[in-house]
């Protein structure tokens, strides 16, 4: 399941859009009109590095080339705090292609502080609340630089493009972002990302190694195919028998009582205004097929699972709270991701075998391409050449300072990144009974502090 409601660190945030006061924006104008115009020289040359030295970020970064716009935030955590747009090419190989701005926030703990770029796999919009704060960053009391991935939100191409959304322009974009802030922060520089961000973050490292020189990501799959074929196998041994008894049990009830089902699900999703292109047994079908993953997925308490006799209400309210029909509607806004996802970032299959008599469906092969590709994609073949390959050589021949963090019972834990032989910097800790929720917070104290030695080594704290 695609978890961009759940990638922000600390807090779960909602998505909140902060715009400073009028007052503010003049007042910054003003400082950011006087600095230029005492610099503009250097600034036409093009070369403003190191950039001379305002005291406040603000002011230094009115002399960054490419910034469309900088606004003020509030934070925290952060001495200051600004949402910035920057230039990006649509095609970096190829300017006729046009420009985009990218959302970036910034947030400022000292110059003399290592930063971090947190690599988004998907909207950043929760980032410039004012509670926001990156645990890497928290933990080095380190710089912010939040980069949104291309395509989504407010960083989308006009006009839209699907050709130009792969993972190498994406690596791209991180390495102009990183380049025009190391004209402000010249300290050490960590990437780290989580799920989609945590992949971002490797394949990053993997098309720039020096740009960056740590890689904190999280629970980070490596998927080889649309439908990669480890993750079933995978959920067939998590937890234990009794609670994977007990999760099948919930699915097959489910289902045995389709005709009860339906109409709360109907009523759903026109509340929520869903739409799909498949039939309502279909989405049902989906549903029950996805749950055990997302169970897993985000560590699910097993005593939650209504019993066999629950009524319908109630084995309804579980489902959707668990593996919602939102994930498969066609109005959704995630239609960036599943391009990714098709097209070199892989994806996951369903086990249909245990249920095989009570579904509507015959099979669930391809339902990635047939029911949540945005119809505007068309048909978008598949490489493993484009990142996979490209991932795994540069893993398996490189030995990156690197740390790899995953969750034991969270299904992409099934695609994690291998254990290459003769590693000494690429370091991999699995969280015992860890979700997709994993982090260095929450692992065991030994192996948290170990982890948090080796970060202050790696930077020089």
């Amino acid at each position: 399941m695609w978890d961009s409601k759940n990638t922000a660190l600390e807090d779960n945030l909602e998505f909140i859009h902060i715009n400073a006061s009028a007052n503010m924006k003049r007042i910054r104008c003003f400082l950011l009109l006087s600095w230029i115009l005492s610099f503009s020289l250097a600034a036409q040359e093009g070369n403003i590095s190191p950039i001379p030295s305002p005291r406040e970020l603000g002011e230094r970064l009115g002399l960054l080339k490419g910034i469309e716009r900088i606004e003020a935030l509030e934070s925290e955590h952060f001495k200051e705090k600004y949402l910035v747009y920057v230039t990006q090419q649509v095609d970096p190989k190829n300017p006729a292609a046009g420009t985009f701005g990218q959302r970036v926030v910034v947030a400022h703990a000292g110059f003399d502080r290592p930063t971090v770029i947190v690599t988004e796999g998907y909207g950043g919009a929760y980032a410039q609340s004012s509670r926001y704060q990156d645990e890497v960053a928290k933990l080095l009391n380190a710089n912010l630089v939040h980069v949104e991935h291309r395509y989504f939100l407010e960083s989308v191409p006009d006009p839209l493009d699907w050709d130009y959304l792969t993972t190498e322009n994406a690596a791209y974009d991180l390495h102009h972002v990183t380049e025009t802030f190391k004209q402000v922060y010249s300290g050490k520089w960590i990437s780290t990302g989580i799920s989609k961000g945590g992949q971002t973050a490797i394949l990053y490292r993997a098309w720039f190694p020096d740009d960056v020189d740590v890689s904190v990501p999280y629970v980070a799959p490596l998927n080889r195919s649309v439908e990669d074929g480890r993750h079933e196998p995978f959920l067939r041994k998590a937890g234990n028998r009794a609670e994977r008894a007990r999760i099948l049990d919930f699915q097959k009830e489910v289902l045995k009582h389709r005709f009860a089902m339906l109409p709360l699900l109907e009523t759903f999703c026109k509340e929520k205004e869903l739409t799909f292109r498949m039939s309502p047994d279909e989405v049902l079908d989906y549903c029950v097929l996805e749950y055990p993953f997302a169970f897993w997925q985000w560590g699910t308490a097993v005593h939650t699972v209504p019993a066999p006799d629950a009524d319908d209400e109630t084995l309804f309210s579980h489902l959707v709270r668990i593996a919602g029909p939102d994930y498969f509607a066609s109005n959704q806004d995630m239609g960036a991701f599943f391009v990714q996802a098709a097209r070199e970032m892989g994806y996951y299959g369903y086990d249909t075998k245990p249920l095989r008599k009570l579904l509507s469906i015959e099979s669930s092969a391809g339902y990635l391409k047939r029911f949540m590709l945005p119809e505007s994609a068309g048909d978008i073949p598949f490489s493993a050449a484009l990142m996979y390959d490209k991932v795994y050589n540069y893993l398996k021949e490189n030995d990156p300072k690197m740390i790899l963090i995953y969750g034991e019972t969270d299904p992409w834990s099934a695609v994690r990144v291998p254990d290459f032989k003769g590693k000494k910097n690429m370091q991999i800790y699995i969280a015992p009974r860890g979700s997709h929720s994993t982090r260095i917070r929450t692992m065991p104290e030994k192996t948290r502090e170990k982890i948090i030695r080796q970060l202050n080594e790696w930077t020089g704290d």
